[in-house]
């Protein structure tokens, strides 16, 4: 096993069980999907990351032995489609089954509770922003 399956694998473990959450990929799809549903930017994902409000899922890093999922949602929004591997792919499916199992297809700006807020910030997705 690779160390990208490795670490697929602990964000899937980290995150839940990703079948709870009924959506259907396409595979074809998934850049799209992924580039829909994380709607902050990477500089506001990695400023949001170095925060204390953040909490110790997206203070870990690389330098921990673990790589949080945020951080593999910076890794992934600085690739090209090409340049995916299929750790990128399963960190991209898991972040759109999370947003969208939390939020829906196509939803609409809300606060929310401030720890499910801040736990979809660290998914890369800002429930009080429009998603594009």
């Amino acid at each position: 096993m690779s160390s990208d399956d490795t670490q697929a694998e602990a964000t899937v473990e980290a995150v839940g069980d990703l079948d709870a959450a009924p959506v259907d990929l396409d595979p074809a799809d998934l850049w799209d999907d992924f580039h829909a549903v994380v709607n902050m930017t990477s500089r506001e994902l990695a400023e949001w990351l170095r925060t204390e409000e953040s909490g110790p899922a997206g203070e870990a890093g690389p330098q921990d032995g673990l790589t949080a999922t945020g951080h593999q949602v910076l890794a992934v929004l600085a690739k090209r489609r090409g340049d995916l591997t299929d750790a990128d792919r399963a960190v991209m499916a898991l972040v759109v089954r999370s947003v969208r199992a939390q939020r829906g297809d196509e939803p609409e700006p809300e606060a929310g509770d401030d720890a499910w807020r801040r736990a979809l910030m660290t998914l890369g997705h800002d429930p009080l922003k429009p998603t594009a």
